[in-house]
């Protein structure tokens, strides 16, 4: 993997380039279409060209049952996943990023429970049940399946083995994400192991990163929660983190944080890394998320939020969201102007709406199909306005106009 810096603002953080993978470019800023089981729910891999996306993010934990299958076809942008939703299931065939399952083996894996912090491990159990249905201990998380209920286990070594089948031209390194009811102390703790585990990942990762005959890369993941002196000493640690001469070859920013904390955090961490690796933002979506992230020093981001929203109903516009249920039978276009493909073909809010609410099946899977498209066009247009803003020196300008517009009192949320 290359990465390639076209521009620099003037803070010294936010960047423009081209990530080079053996099966594609990516040119930064960058937003990733989110296939958790290696395809985007309700869109083909067609569609996806279509709309411009330009790389896909895979759930390591999810196709962990499938990893053989894909080592087989030859990695994640070659296999023909089986669909669930009846469209053409041709493989992606572009970039494409896979996470380590940490944050799914501890979500899922407690049913989204609450977080408590023990003194040698951590447990993490259901609000709803009393049963501990995740153990974080230094081996890594023992947890029981959601899906089948069965006791199951990963660690780092287990999840680079399970991320080098599957394939993707990037892989994040297992680590442990804390939440915001996590101490300071426990966030020392977590940290600490995290990085022990990055250790592990890369030693494993090491072994295996050729076996599908293309060079599979890994991102070490930043964690240490809303503190500052946590943050930059990792970023350190992590930058400067080797075997034999082997480091990571970019960096994942992850963690949980308030949102008006986000800008802070991001400059923290970028201040500290190496600035010609680059950097993945996991997790969010929002405009004003992605504004501040490309400015702190991100370089491509992730998100289920646009299309999970759109079947939800909720359209993205430049004058804010739209709820379609304010809209039976408007006449009105989604957004003037847009590029996507839904919009071109003329559909309507009222439209849209009517396919919705609509009991009939094949209606609903139409409309998510089209909603998704352009809400996951309108994030990806996003990014490509920020490159180019930030290329044609003229950033602040368009940041302010966006954030202006997008969240004025207008907009209808």
């Amino acid at each position: 993997m290359e990465f390639e810096i076209q521009k620099t603002l003037p803070n010294g953080l936010g960047r423009a380039g081209i990530i080079k993978t053996a099966h594609g470019e990516i040119k930064t800023p960058a937003f990733m279409s989110v296939g958790t089981n290696g395809y985007v729910r309700f869109l083909s891999a067609e569609d996806l060209r279509q709309l411009n996306a330009q790389a896909m993010l895979s759930n390591g934990y999810h196709l962990r049952r499938h990893c053989h299958e894909i080592a087989q076809a030859g990695g994640l942008a070659n296999w023909q996943p089986s669909r669930q939703d009846d469209l053409d299931n041709s493989p992606w065939q572009g970039p494409t990023l896979t996470d380590s399952g940490g944050f799914q083996v501890m979500s899922l894996g407690s049913g989204l429970g609450k977080v408590v912090s023990m003194e040698k491990e951590r447990h993490v159990t259901n609000t709803a049940h009393t049963e501990r249905l995740a153990h974080v201990a230094e081996k890594g998380v023992s947890f029981t399946d959601p899906f089948d209920g069965q006791p199951d286990f990963i660690g780092p070594e287990e999840s680079m083995q399970i991320q080098c089948q599957i394939g993707a031209d990037i892989h994040m390194a297992f680590d442990e994400l804390t939440s915001l009811a996590d101490t300071y102390e426990y966030n020392i703790e977590a940290m600490e192991r995290t990085e022990r585990w990055a250790k592990r990942s890369l030693a494993e990762h090491i072994k295996h990163r050729d076996d599908l005959g293309y060079r599979q890369n890994l991102y070490g993941v930043l964690q240490g929660g809303r503190w500052e002196d946590l943050r930059r000493q990792t970023a350190r640690n992590l930058a400067k983190m080797n075997i034999d001469g082997v480091g990571f070859d970019g960096f994942g920013l992850g963690g949980a944080f308030l949102k008006e904390d986000l800008g802070e955090i991001l400059r923290w961490c970028n201040e500290e890394l190496p600035t010609h690796k680059p950097r993945h933002l996991l997790g969010l979506s929002h405009p004003d998320d992605i504004l501040i992230g490309a400015e702190m020093g991100a370089d491509t981001f992730d998100c289920v939020a646009p299309t999970r929203e759109a079947r939800h109903g909720k359209i993205y516009t430049r004058d804010g969201s739209l709820n379609l249920r304010k809209f039976a039978n408007s006449g009105a276009t989604l957004e003037v102007g847009c590029d996507c493909s839904t919009c071109k073909a003329g559909w309507t809010l009222g439209s849209l709406r009517a396919m919705w609410r609509s009991g009939d099946p094949e209606q609903k899977r139409k409309f998510y199909r089209l909603a998704s498209a352009h809400n996951l066009r309108f994030i990806i247009r996003l990014t490509e306005e920020i490159r180019n803003a930030m290329l044609n020196d003229d950033f602040d300008h368009y940041k302010r106009d966006f954030l202006k517009r997008y969240y004025s009192e207008k907009s209808v949320f």
